[in-house]
C-alpha cells in the first residue's frame, strides 16, 4: 500500500502527507484491502445552519477557512444554498434551507445549527454498502452515480444515531471542486490571516442513556472499527455530573468516533443538556488538529471565540506537574490561554475547548496539538466537565 493510497481528496489538495498526518491526527500504517468496510478518511462535514451566507462568512473571517464550492438556486438547488470550505484537510458544507418546507429546513428547526453527516471517502461504496446492508445498517440513499464535466462520484449513505447519516464518497474519477452540482466559488475577503487547522482529529457523538453499547457495536459491526479507548467512572466524573465513553475507530485511526452517555449523577449532566436542547442524539464537538495551539488560539480569540475557562488552581496542581513532565512550551504561556496539557504513554497533547458556537448550547468545536499521544485528554475530562457545568449554571441548566 503506497502512501499516495493513504490519502485523501481532501488531504491531497492540502498537500498533507502521511508524516504529517501522523503527527497531527496520530495515523497509523493498516491494509485496507481486509476490511470488509474499508475507509480511507474523513471526506466532509455536512453542517444544517440557519443562515448559510453569513455562517460561511465567519468560516472564513473568523476561523480563516477557504470558501471552495458553492450550490443553491443559480445552479439549480431549490431547496438550500451550500457553502464548500476548507482548511487544510478539514472540508465543511454549510446548507441552509431557502425552502421552508425543505429538509434542511425541517432538521434546523428540529436541531437548531448541528451536523447532519459526516461523510467518509471509501474506496468502493457498493462493497461498504452491501456489507452495511447484511449486517442490519439502514440505507438511506443506495448507491448511484453523480455526474458532470468534471467526472463521476460514486455514492451513497447509511443512517447513525439520531437523524445523522454517514454519506460514503469514492471521488477516485472526479475532478471538481466538490460535487457534480457545485460550481467553484472563491473567498472574497481579502486576507484570511494563517491557516489555523490543518486536519480533522475526531467527531464526538452524544446518545441516549442505555445506547452507547449499542453504537459502539454499530461502528464495529458495520464498519468494522476498533475499540480504542474507554472512560468511566470517578477519572470522568465530577462532584455533580458524570458521563460514559467509548472510542471506536478505522483501522488506519483517521477516523475516530468518541461516545458519549450521561451517566446518573447529582445535577443534570452536560450530556443531558445536549440531548435536551439538540433534540435527541447528535454530533457534540469536532476536534480540529493544528501544528500551533497557541498562535490558533490567540488569532481565534481576537477574532471574537470565547474558550471555556480554565481555574488556575489546574495549573498550580503539583500531581499535574509531575505528570506531564516537559512539553514544547512553559506552562505560564499555557495558563495564560487556559489550554490544557494531557501525557500517556505515547507523548502528550494539548487541547482547547471553545464555548457552543451556536443559539443552543450544543455543538462546539476542540482545538488539538498532539506529540506522540493517541489519546483524548482523560487526565483533563474533570476539568474540561467543571467548566462546562460552569457555563450550564450560569444558563440555568444545571
Amino acid at each position: 500500500m503506497t502512501v499516495e493510497h493513504t490519502l485523501t481528496d481532501a488531504e491531497r489538495l492540502a498537500e498533507l502527507d502521511a508524516a504529517t498526518l501522523h503527527r497531527l491526527v496520530g495515523l497509523v500504517e493498516h491494509d485496507g484491502s481486509r476490511d470488509p468496510f474499508p475507509v480511507t478518511g474523513w471526506d466532509a462535514v455536512v453542517w444544517a445552519v440557519g443562515n448559510a451566507t453569513q455562517a460561511a462568512l465567519v468560516h472564513q473571517v473568523v476561523h480563516g477557512m477557504e470558501l471552495v464550492a458553492y450550490s443553491g438556486p443559480e445552479t439549480g438547488n431549490r431547496d438550500h444554498q451550500a457553502y464548500v470550505l476548507r482548511s487544510g484537510a478539514v472540508r465543511f458544507e454549510l446548507r441552509g434551507a431557502v425552502d421552508p418546507a425543505g429538509p434542511v429546513a425541517d432538521h434546523h428547526r428540529a436541531h437548531g445549527d448541528g451536523i447532519v453527516d459526516i461523510a467518509l471517502e471509501v474506496p468502493d461504496v457498493d462493497r461498504c454498502i452491501a456489507h452495511a446492508r447484511a449486517h442490519g445498517a439502514t440505507v438511506l440513499v443506495e448507491p448511484h452515480d453523480l455526474a458532470d464535466e468534471h467526472g463521476t462520484v460514486r455514492t451513497a449513505a447509511i443512517a447513525t444515531y439520531g437523524d445523522t447519516r454517514h454519506t460514503l464518497v469514492d471521488r477516485s474519477r472526479y475532478t471538481g471542486p466538490y460535487l457534480p452540482g457545485y460550481v467553484a466559488r472563491s473567498s472574497t475577503v481579502a486576507d484570511r490571516g494563517p491557516r489555523l487547522f490543518q486536519a480533522l482529529d475526531h467527531v464526538v457523538g452524544n446518545v441516549e442513556l442505555g445506547r452507547m453499547d449499542t453504537w459502539v457495536d454499530f461502528y464495529r459491526r458495520i464498519m468494522g472499527f476498533t475499540n480504542m479507548a474507554e472512560f468511566v467512572g470517578d477519572d470522568i466524573a465530577t462532584d455533580y455530573s458524570a458521563l460514559m465513553s467509548k472510542v471506536v475507530a478505522s483501522g488506519n485511526h483517521r477516523v475516530k468516533f468518541p461516545l458519549n452517555e450521561p451517566s446518573p449523577g447529582r445535577r443534570r449532566s452536560q450530556i443531558d443538556e445536549y440531548l435536551q436542547f439538540y433534540g435527541g442524539p447528535g454530533v457534540q464537538h469536532l476536534a480540529l488538529a493544528t501544528d500551533d495551539i497557541l498562535r490558533t488560539v490567540d488569532v481565534l480569540r481576537s477574532r471574537g471565540v470565547e474558550f471555556l475557562d480554565t481555574p488556575a488552581a489546574y495549573y498550580d496542581d503539583p500531581d499535574l506537574r509531575a505528570r506531564i513532565g516537559r512539553v514544547r512550551v512553559p506552562i505560564g504561556e499555557l495558563r495564560s490561554r487556559g489550554i490544557l496539557v494531557d501525557r500517556d504513554e505515547d507523548g502528550y497533547l494539548l487541547q482547547i475547548f471553545t464555548k457552543p458556537v451556536g443559539d443552543r448550547p450544543t455543538v462546539f468545536f476542540e482545538l488539538i496539538e498532539r506529540h506522540g499521544s493517541l489519546g483524548f485528554g482523560k487526565g483533563n475530562f474533570k476539568a474540561l466537565f467543571e467548566a462546562i457545568e460552569r457555563e450550564q449554571e450560569r444558563r440555568g441548566n444545571i
